[in-house]
């Protein structure tokens, strides 16, 4: 401080550069390896092959009466046909760039690793059981493990815009060489709108410009199905009464599953007690769960909708992995029902969530235009 004053003294002046943000990417953009945007449905369409490879490969071989194929003392597993489908997976999505390979080898792949871990009981057991009675439970678990690593890597933080950036310029890489339809370019471009004004953004865009026209593509079998599921699931909830019959039926199926698995362990099947237990503490959860969406649905329709999808997954992944131990595939009837049920859930979230931001929109609207007139002091 200045003596006189008690102000303290003016420093020098002196130019200063511009303040550099911090670098606020993960470890793993640093390292080069950002994350698929569409990573979240290409892994869905690989774990929904698995599961329908199984369930089928386990109906035709029971239909069929179990047959062997080979001779002459050999027998070729269909692990074998599974290691060759997940090997031809591997070799397309190593051969090709772009992200165009990327659904068919999920596809291919999930139809291997389905053909693969069906046989998980002959690998776990010392006579080569494939009808080891954990198995049921067994794939269930390598499943829902595999769906909880896909929602950590990519469900837990959102994407970086530098990786909504990366995901337009691989969309640029396939047009390149093979142009663009309409679709595909809207897609680039919906792409690149989520990265924002970063840096690169304005090169990438020029990139996607100078792609040219073309009316030829490979058809995405994964965004085929799931857009038609969609579509079905929104027609479906726009009747009024379908919401309230799918909350009956969550209720109703979380109450039998437990009831189903009760019932089956006081008739002697040969599990552990803690089997047991842990059936009827996730089922408890998950009838809570539902019950308190019922509560809260009337006044709060998307909190409650949000309770309803929690009991869902609580049964999804745990009170079934306890039944398919009780119940082998048996229980797969319950599994497909709380499956249909999360789907009539997430379309009406789905709704509620567009209808949410139409509104945030439609005020964004109205306050760029601003005061109505009339509502202030007029100027004379």
């Amino acid at each position: 401080m200045s003596p006189a004053s008690g102000t303290p003294p003016r420093s020098a002046p002196h130019r200063q550069g511009p303040r550099r943000q911090p670098d606020r990417r993960g470890p793993l953009l640093r390292w080069g390896l950002p994350r698929d945007p569409a990573a979240t449905s290409h892994l869905t369409g690989f774990l929904a092959a698995t599961v329908a490879t199984v369930l089928l490969v386990r109906a035709f071989l029971a239909a069929a009466g179990y047959p062997q194929i080979g001779g002459g003392g050999l027998h070729i597993a269909h692990v074998l046909w599974g290691g060759l489908l997940m090997a031809l997976a591997f070799v397309v999505l190593l051969s090709f760039a772009g992200p165009v390979a990327r659904p068919i080898g999920a596809v291919v792949g999930g139809i291997g690793f389905g053909l693969f871990v069906d046989e998980v009981g002959k690998f776990v057991t010392d006579d080569n059981d494939y009808f080891y009675e954990p198995t049921a439970a067994l794939i269930y678990v390598v499943v829902v493990v595999l769906a909880l690593l896909g929602e950590a890597l990519h469900g837990r933080r959102p994407h970086h815009p530098s990786e909504h950036l990366a995901a337009a310029a691989d969309h640029a890489v396939a047009g390149l060489t093979g142009g663009f339809t309409p679709r595909a370019r809207a897609e680039a471009r919906e792409v690149l709108g989520r990265a924002g004004p970063v840096r690169g953004s304005r090169e990438v865009g020029a990139l996607l410009d100078v792609v040219e026209d073309d009316s030829a593509e490979i058809a995405n079998p994964i965004d085929a199905v799931a857009g038609a599921v969609v579509r079905l699931l929104h027609r479906v909830v726009a009747a009024r009464w379908v919401p309230w019959l799918t909350v009956g039926v969550l209720t109703l199926t979380g109450l039998l599953t437990v009831g189903r698995g009760v019932y089956a362990w006081l008739e002697g099947a040969d599990v552990p007690f803690w089997i047991v237990v842990g059936l009827l503490v996730s089922g408890a959860v998950s009838v809570a769960f539902a019950f308190r969406g019922l509560s809260i649905v009337r006044r709060d329709r998307w909190a409650g909708y949000v309770a309803f999808r929690r009991a869902v997954l609580v049964s999804l992944l745990v009170t079934q992995v306890f039944l398919f131990r009780i119940e082998e595939w048996s229980a797969t009837g319950g599994l497909l029902a709380d499956l249909a049920v999360l789907g009539l859930i997430s379309a009406e979230l789905s709704q509620m969530d567009a209808a949410r931001r139409d509104r945030a929109a439609a005020r964004t609207r109205e306050d760029r235009r601003g005061p109505v007139r009339g509502s202030g002091s007029q100027v004379r």
